[in-house]
């Protein structure tokens, strides 16, 4: 099969895949979108919005729709890091044996990442960025593919621990969820109050999206999006040749090289998923904002001003 061939066919299975979690999570077609991008793109996705908007279902039906095992961690103030690695328990033989962790499944779900000390937090860096975790000086490789789709809370703030930078530029995504509109709320009610059950069946395997990923990775680029892309982190960095205006009155941190790296990555499964067989500045522009939304950091003149990270980004594109 030709590199041709196996994007159209992934593009195919892409669609399948939509239509199979639609079974279950209505609207948030966008949200969904931008899960399922990740995936292909191989990065991780934090989920922000408020409770009840099915955020754990979501991730959950993805994981069925794919066919990867799933483990969802409850982060709470209490955690500890070997609660989610695993660790070294004295097995029958007198000899310490590693016991895995909820952390070694193909999707793990973050549950309310910001709710959980630093310490336990750090935990997740080296499998995130790594694909494997330490233990007393051994290395243990995680599943493959692996993936982080982390959840926080927007309001509620209190008793929480704010992600620091370093850890929020390992995700590729900061994806909001908002609420659903009145047909769409009208028909989750409908579908969740009665008594008929939903079966959801695995579209692609754990084979295929590592395939669907080096399909990805091959897709060529032109220098002139490139460019772009890099351009484009480099306007986000205040006091830079580039920076904006815009950015250097609003803006005190700016986005680094893994934002251009991940906007490539990016216009290439947007492209794929668009039956483009090489991206353009387009595919850039429409997944900038889930990308640099997190790799921002506002001053107080913008909060003073009202200047939202979205309208910073507007003003750049």
């Amino acid at each position: 099969m030709s590199d041709k061939e196996a994007l159209d066919r992934l593009r195919s299975q892409h669609e399948d895949l939509l239509a199979e979690v639609s079974k279950v999570i209505v609207g948030q077609e966008a949200v969904v979108r931008e899960v399922t991008m990740a995936i292909l793109a191989g990065g991780h996705c934090l989920l922000v919005g408020v409770p009840g908007l099915a955020k754990t279902l979501l991730v959950n039906t993805v994981a069925k729709a794919l066919g990867l095992s799933f483990n969802r961690i409850q982060f709470t103030p209490d955690l500890m890091p070997s609660d989610i690695i695993g660790s070294e328990v004295l097995n029958e033989s007198r000899k310490f044996e590693f016991v895995p962790g909820p952390l070694f499944a193909n999707i793990v779900l973050a549950d309310e990442i910001n709710r959980t000390p630093p310490k336990t937090q750090a935990a997740l860096l080296e499998a995130m960025q790594e694909r494997n975790v330490t233990v007393n000086g051994q290395a243990y490789d995680l599943p493959k593919p692996f993936f982080v789709l982390a959840t926080q809370n927007p309001i509620e703030q209190e008793g929480t621990y704010p992600l620091p930078e370093a850890q929020l530029d390992r995700f590729m995504f900061n994806t909001w969820v908002d609420y659903p509109t009145f047909e769409e709320e009208l028909s989750v009610v409908r579908q969740t109050t009665g008594a008929s059950s939903v079966d959801v069946k695995p579209v692609l395997s754990g084979e295929d999206i590592i395939a669907a990923q080096a399909l990805i990775r091959k897709m060529p680029v032109a220098d002139n999006v490139l460019e772009y892309a890099v351009s484009l982190s480099s306007k986000t960095r205040p006091g830079r040749e580039k920076a904006t205006d815009h950015v250097n009155k609003y803006l005190s941190w700016g986005a680094g090289p893994r934002a251009s790296q991940f906007l490539i990555v990016g216009a290439k499964v947007n492209a794929a998923l668009n039956g483009k067989y090489s991206p353009d500045i387009e595919d850039v522009k429409a997944i900038t904002t889930p990308i640099l939304r997190h790799r921002i950091v506002r001053n107080y003149k913008a909060e003073a001003d009202g200047m939202t990270v979205e309208k910073i980004i507007s003003s750049l594109l």
